[in-house]
Parts: C-alpha cells; sequence; structure tokens
C-alpha cells in the first residue's frame, strides 16, 4: 500500500477532493449512515415508493450530484457529504433490493460485496501504486473512491442486517458488537496499524453502526427502542449534519491544507499488504466461527420450538389489528385505504423481527412467508381483490 504519487502525463491533477480525517469526519460519517437507513425506509414505507421506485429516485439523484462532484475542483464540504449521504441511501437500496426482491440470501451479498470491494481495492493500487485517502488529486482515483465508498455501505449493509436479522442478533447487540471492532481497530491504529487498512475498516463497521442507532431511535417503545419513527429521526440527523457541514463549511477544520505532491508519512508506505492479509484472516476465522457457532444456537432453538409446538412468538395483537383493518378496507371497496394501511404491517414487521425470530424461527418463517405473499398482491399493478382477501384471510388465520 505505497503512497507513491503515480498520475498518468495527461491525468489532471486537482486540489484534495476529501476532507481531512477528523473527528468532525467520522461524526457525519455516522449520521450520514443512520440517514442511509432511516431515510430508505421512510421513502420505501412512508412515501410508499416501493423498493424500487425509491432505488430508481435516488439513483438518478445520486448521478447528479456525482456528476456536480467530479466536476468540483476542490473539496466542498456540503456537497461531498451531500453525495456520501445518497450513496448510504443507495447503498442500502443496492442490499435490500438483492435480499427482498430477488431473494438473494445475506449471506451471499455479504460476500459478493467484500469480494467486489477487494477487487475495487487490487484494481486501484495497480493503476495508483497507493490506496491513500489523502491524495484524491486525479478524476481517476476520485473514481476508485467513489466506487469504494458505494461498496463499503453495501457490504456494511448486508453484513450488519445478516448480525441482526439473518442471526438473529437484534440491532442492540449488534451495535455493541460493532462498536467493539471499531475500538479494537482505533486501537490498532494507535499501535501502528496501518493508517489505510484502519479508515477503510472502521468505514465499513460504521455502517452497521449507524444503522442500529437509527433503529434504536426510529423504532416503538415496545421492540426496545425510542419510538421516535423515521420521518422525526431522519429529520433530526438531517439538521445535525447540515449543522456540522455549515460549520466546517466556514472555518475549514476538515480542509488538506498540504501539497498532493508531498510524500505520505512513512508509516503509510510500510507493511500495508502483510497488516492486510493478517487482519483480514482474523476477521474471516472469527466471523465463520461466531457465525456457525449462532447458527448452531439458531437450530437448536428451532428443533426445540418444533418439537414443544406450543412455542409462541408473543403478542401479535399489533399485526391482527392491521391485517382486520386492512382487510375492512378491501371489503368496503377501499383498494387505496387498503394499501396505505399495509405499509404498517411491513414496517411493524420488519422492526420486530429480529425478537420474533429468536423466539420461534419456524413459525416466525411461516408468518413472514405469508405476510410477503400479503405485500405483493396488495402491490401488484394491477390488484386481484380476490387474491388480496384470500392472502390476508390466510395470514389472519395464522396470526389466529
Amino acid at each position: 500500500m505505497n503512497n507513491i504519487n503515480n498520475t498518468t502525463p495527461t491525468a489532471r491533477k486537482l486540489l484534495n477532493k476529501v476532507p481531512e480525517i477528523t473527528l468532525y469526519f467520522w461524526i457525519i460519517k455516522v449520521l450520514c449512515t443512520t440517514v442511509g437507513e432511516t431515510a430508505a425506509d421512510f421513502l420505501n414505507i412512508n412515501l410508499n415508493f416501493g423498493l424500487s421506485g425509491t432505488s430508481i429516485a435516488t439513483g438518478l439523484l445520486l448521478a447528479v450530484v456525482l456528476a456536480f462532484q467530479f466536476k468540483a475542483k476542490a473539496y466542498i464540504p456540503g456537497l461531498y457529504w451531500l453525495t456520501v449521504a445518497l450513496i448510504s441511501v443507495f447503498g442500502t437500496l443496492v442490499t435490500d433490493n438483492l435480499t427482498d426482491s430477488i431473494g438473494v440470501s445475506l449471506e451471499l451479498s455479504t460476500i459478493i460485496f467484500s469480494l467486489l470491494l477487494g477487487a475495487t481495492f487490487v484494481v486501484w493500487y495497480l493503476q495508483e501504486k497507493t490506496l491513500s485517502i489523502h491524495s484524491i488529486l486525479t478524476r481517476r482515483r476520485e473514481a476508485f473512491y467513489w466506487l469504494t465508498v458505494l461498496f463499503t455501505f453495501a457490504l456494511g449493509t448486508a453484513a450488519g442486517d445478516l448480525l441482526a436479522e439473518g442471526l438473529a442478533l437484534g440491532y442492540s447487540v449488534t451495535g455493541f458488537i460493532i462498536a467493539g471492532l471499531i475500538t479494537l481497530v482505533a486501537a490498532g491504529w494507535k499501535f501502528k496499524l496501518h493508517p489505510v487498512l484502519s479508515f477503510w475498516l472502521i468505514y465499513i463497521f460504521t455502517r452497521p453502526l449507524g444503522a442500529s442507532i437509527g433503529d434504536y431511535l426510529s423504532q416503538p417503545s415496545e421492540h426496545g427502542g425510542l419510538g421516535l419513527g423515521a420521518t422525526a429521526t431522519s429529520a433530526i440527523f438531517l439538521f445535525a449534519i447540515a449543522a456540522i457541514v455549515t460549520y466546517l463549511t466556514r472555518t475549514k477544520k476538515d480542509v488538506i491544507v498540504k501539497n498532493g505532491d508531498e510524500k505520505e508519512p512513512a508509516l503509510e508506505q510500510k507493511n500495508g499488504l502483510w497488516q492486510t492479509v493478517g487482519v483480514v484472516t482474523v476477521l474471516l476465522v472469527v466471523g465463520v466461527t461466531g457465525y456457525n457457532m449462532r447458527q448452531a444456537s439458531l437450530l437448536e432453538h428451532e428443533a426445540s420450538s418444533t418439537a414443544t409446538s406450543s412455542a409462541v412468538l408473543g403478542n401479535l395483537s399489533t399485526f391482527r389489528t392491521i391485517s382486520q383493518d386492512t382487510l375492512d378496507k378491501l371489503n368496503a371497496g377501499d383498494q387505496s385505504g387498503a394499501t396505505e394501511r399495509v405499509k404498517n404491517l411491513e414496517s411493524e414487521w420488519d422492526t420486530s423481527q429480529s425478537t420474533l425470530k429468536s423466539k420461534n424461527i419456524t413459525r416466525w418463517k411461516l408468518l413472514d412467508h405469508k405476510i410477503d405473499t400479503v405485500l405483493t398482491e396488495l402491490r401488484a399493478k394491477k390488484p386481484n381483490q380476490a387474491s388480496e382477501k384470500s392472502a390476508l384471510e390466510d395470514l389472519l388465520a395464522s396470526l389466529n
């Protein structure tokens, strides 16, 4: 991971297009990550854009903002962090689309994005002979930088959801695990862990950390959250981002002032490859071991739940009420009202997923499938009322 500037003769050098890595950087990064989680939910569920509509709208807006970002000749705090926020939303949606629309497992998504991220780093280094985060001086380096950022958000989403939902650890436990990992990497950096490696590891880990914070704030109190909702949480965090970015714009405290041709610190030129191999190997061993142990525990619990079929998921009255309301609206001929009401079913089910799944995974899988069927029928371009009612009646029978 040497940091020798290796720009081609035709590569146009710019002023640094990225901020200095300060405490402000990490605070805004976590805030943007949280907004990525809650804003995606707000557009998808509250505004009923759906995954596809939200992805298209966000993708188009991101393309426009990226065009301005590439056109800029220097680091502009507002433009840079707007790009990060939109990539956060879009990266979240990429993983959600793979999982919810195509049916790709979170395990496979995590592997795919890990490989794509690794490949991006390899090509970036082979082309530029540096992975420095302090010398984004050409269009090509900037392209590598933003592609890497996108893959870190997608990977962080997949890995975080795998821990919280796939392994039924919940967002609080996942948040503590990720915070612990970030603390370890930060401590390693203090003891000479390669700075570029440290930066990108923490960059990845802050994605599930931000998601955990967002879910804790937005979840209703009965599910262990503060009950602020996606709208209020997004608004609060967007205000905080705007306030800090305004401060940085005025003070320029995060502007890299050194000349881009200066040599990077000597530490960034040593031991990067071997440290990366070692750290990635440790993460793989610990991750695979922990995954297998948790899966074995869940399977044992599933077998126990199946054997004692009296095992229940708890109070499902909220889901029964929403399902019955939706059915009543259909029976009254109110298709739009039913479609609107069923959004609450999806949001409530997603919010309580980790809690319910840990109680009785077999029962949860059954209801999850039936709810997916209801959502599919209610959101069809040409809804069939008979099919909608049948799906809702089947769900209600199971909930009862």
